[in-house]
């Protein structure tokens, strides 16, 4: 194995682990800081990928941006954990657990004849510029400008949202 495989598994694992905690943890803030340490693993992947550019992308909004934002929601929201009476865990956790197994087993299946596994990538050319590619891909009206414009739709209500939350009186 070689030290990039090595670094891989760590991250891979420690990424994992992080975003199990995300779903399992019982404090929201918890909860985001978890998830922020899951971004970051995907991070580290995108640098152990070469793609340099989507890796600080990823700090800079998903970790920067996203994250802290979500982490400022639930601070202004207020909500005391202490004073909360009801169920943590759902009644029904059980049919979940049985249809993550179910979705688990069947992709596991689907994809064990897949010969993609055993395929390298093919050789970057040496004139490649992937930030304009990915600016024309992002701003090309072909391409994915609307699912781009959708997330920045949704996230402008997720901000209007957290502020109507924050100030509205009780």
């Amino acid at each position: 194995m070689t030290a990039e495989q090595i670094i891989f598994l760590v991250v891979g694992a420690v990424t994992l682990l992080s975003a199990l905690m995300v779903v399992t943890a019982r404090d929201l803030v918890h909860a985001a800081l978890w998830l922020v340490a899951t971004l970051f693993g995907v991070a580290v992947v995108y640098t152990l990928l070469n793609a340099g550019f989507l890796a600080v992308v990823q700090v800079v909004v998903y970790i920067g941006a996203i994250a802290i934002l979500f982490i400022f929601t639930v601070m202004l929201t207020r909500r005391q954990t202490s004073t909360d009476t009801g169920p943590s865990v759902n009644k029904n956790w059980w049919l979940g657990a049985i249809l993550a197994v179910l979705t688990f087993a069947g992709l596991f299946s689907l994809l064990q004849g897949w010969s993609g596994f055993s395929k390298t990538a093919s050789a970057i050319p040496s004139g490649f510029d992937a930030v304009s590619e990915l600016g024309e891909a992002l701003t090309s009206p072909a391409l994915y400008v609307l699912p781009f414009e959708v997330a920045s739709v949704l996230l402008l209500a997720a901000l209007v949202g957290a502020v109507y939350l924050a100030f509205n009186k009780k």
